[in-house]
């Protein structure tokens, strides 16, 4: 008898522990995982000048209809569980929708002053939609829809602070068995690192676990072209936020 294959679709923003998290459900013996599936059709999509384009685009599908066949289809190696990691940013308007309904959706938030003070460090540009808290807020909003009720949603700062009783809750909220091989996975890239580890993947590429949190940012701190943003910003993780789980 064949068992049904468990797809998750995790919904994080940039410069959260979203490279981390698939780290610990890569290190699962039951787990395939894919890396920012939707990224070439976002650049191909939008011409938008990013670290590695040319590598991005010429390494993934850009057509998101081609990306969902392989979101939907077998999963590497017979395994039982397919660990997608999404950035909402790269879900433009015109991308179908639909077969997320196939999976069981999650979505991965971060205090948004630690998130800017993060990108700022590594892009020039910085707005609220290249964040993407909006379209996190849009995504969670319509899954909650036709789910009739809210689906997990995990703070980095909780995991960071309480690795094994958030990811034991998580992994209860998306019907999965939790397994301590979550909690550590050996240093080093990956085969399914995207083409795009060399430009953001550095601290993940020397950790072993997820390191304790690093002390907030604080509004007052950031660069005054950032506050207008994380102004923006925090209502929509606020609103997140209430929906949280805790361990």
């Amino acid at each position: 008898m064949s068992i049904e294959p468990i797809r998750i679709a995790m919904w994080s923003g940039p410069r959260n522990i979203s490279t981390a998290m698939m780290r610990a459900f890569e290190n699962r013996p039951d787990t395939a995982v894919v890396d920012e599936p939707f990224y070439a059709a976002y650049l191909a999509a939008t011409g938008a000048d990013h670290p590695m384009r040319e590598d991005v685009i010429a390494t993934q599908p850009t057509d998101w209809r081609d990306v969902v066949k392989t979101l939907l289809g077998p999963i590497a190696d017979g395994r039982a569980i397919f660990y997608q990691k999404h950035m909402t940013h790269h879900m433009l308007p015109r991308f179908g929708r639909d077969w997320a309904r196939e999976c069981r959706n999650a979505f991965l938030i971060r205090r948004p002053e630690d998130v800017l003070a993060s990108y700022a460090n590594v892009r020039d540009e910085v707005s609220l939609e290249a964040i993407g808290l909006p379209q996190q807020r849009e995504l969670f909003a319509s899954t909650s829809d036709w789910l009739g009720r809210a689906p997990p949603v995990v703070d980095s700062h909780d995991i960071l602070s309480s690795p094994r009783g958030l990811l034991h809750t998580l992994c209860e909220a998306l019907d999965i068995p939790f397994t301590e091989q979550m909690l550590s996975w050996p240093p080093g890239r990956r085969a399914s690192d995207g083409v795009w580890a060399p430009a953001w993947y550095a601290s993940v590429e020397r950790s072993t676990a997820f390191s304790p949190p690093r002390p907030p940012v604080h509004f007052e701190d950031l660069r005054d072209d950032l506050k207008p943003i994380a102004e923006e910003a925090r209502p929509i993780y606020d609103e997140l936020a209430r929906f949280k789980l805790t361990s």
